[in-house]
């Protein structure tokens, strides 16, 4: 297997706003269009009575002082978090249904309460309305890792703008945002229903996935190969692999499966010729 940081990225270009414009427009309404004659069975009820067996639960913190970035927008992603998590919370993943985030929350906007935040733009730290939610993008693919349910849907972040503060999960094991055509889907392929909760306290949002069965194995999720390259263009990139080691709690059989590449830009020099381990 090559390793990843061999791995040779393009240099970015810079398409006009109009160009960026019309094609957003266009995957808008050509997943619109999916959505509405497509066969995919989409998960859509939603109860408040927790499921019995808790599979997995993380949480992430809501104020990250970044660097050149107002706290305000942070804040407003709270707002937008909020909002957002309403249109989840108690989701069930039936067998045979298709969790799509965006087709659940619907585009954020500020008739609906959405507030300006923080928004990434080819690149480049900007602001938007609904700005924020990639952070619920990275909390439920983050859990999801630890269940059954088979990703169809996951978009990587293709820059890394801001340096490590703090991290506690591997690089590139989020999810990236955007409505409604960069989304995240999850697939429930077993004769078991999963379920949602998320919730915000004051510091953290969190997400956990329950379901009417107990799981009889365990999950790992862990990082090899990461590493940073300087490319021939001049900037810098990020790589790593993030893989996923299921054990069987009763018979002890264990399997590693590849989940994901990760090669993204750096907006940002590295401090160190070599990756530190996260913590």
């Amino acid at each position: 297997m090559t390793p990843p940081h061999t791995t040779i990225v393009e240099q970015p270009r810079e398409r006009s706003r109009l160009r960026r414009k019309v094609g957003r427009e266009f995957y808008t309404l050509k997943r619109k269009a999916e959505w509405r004659f497509s066969r995919q069975k989409w998960a859509k009820e939603r109860v408040e009575d927790v499921l019995p067996f808790k599979w997995k639960e993380h949480r992430s913190v809501l104020l990250r002082p970044l660097r050149d970035v107002d706290m305000w927008l942070q804040h407003n992603k709270v707002t937008n978090l909020r909002l957002a998590i309403n249109q989840i919370d108690g989701l069930l993943i039936c067998p045979d249904e298709t969790f799509s985030l965006w087709k659940l929350v619907g585009r954020p906007t500020e008739k609906k309460g959405y507030l300006t935040g923080l928004v990434l733009d080819n690149g480049k730290v900007s602001q938007g309305i609904g700005g924020g939610l990639c952070q619920l993008g990275n909390l439920l693919y983050w859990i999801a890792l630890h269940t059954p349910l088979v990703v169809k849907e996951r978009w990587r972040h293709s820059y890394d703008v801001f340096p490590d503060v703090n991290r506690t999960l591997p690089f590139g094991s989020g999810a990236t945002l955007a409505y409604n055509y960069i989304d995240l889907q999850l697939f429930n392929p077993t004769s078991q229903t999963f379920q949602i909760n998320l919730r915000l306290s004051d510091t953290h949002l969190h997400g956990s996935i329950f379901s009417d069965l107990p799981s009889r194995y365990d999950y790992e999720v862990f990082e090899t190969d990461h590493a940073f390259r300087h490319q021939w263009w001049g900037g810098y990139t990020r790589h790593n692999r993030i893989w996923r080691r299921v054990t069987d709690r009763e018979g002890g059989e264990e399997r590693v499966e590849l989940v994901t590449e990760n090669h993204a830009i750096m907006m940002y020099e590295p401090m160190l010729p070599e990756a530190t381990p996260y913590s």
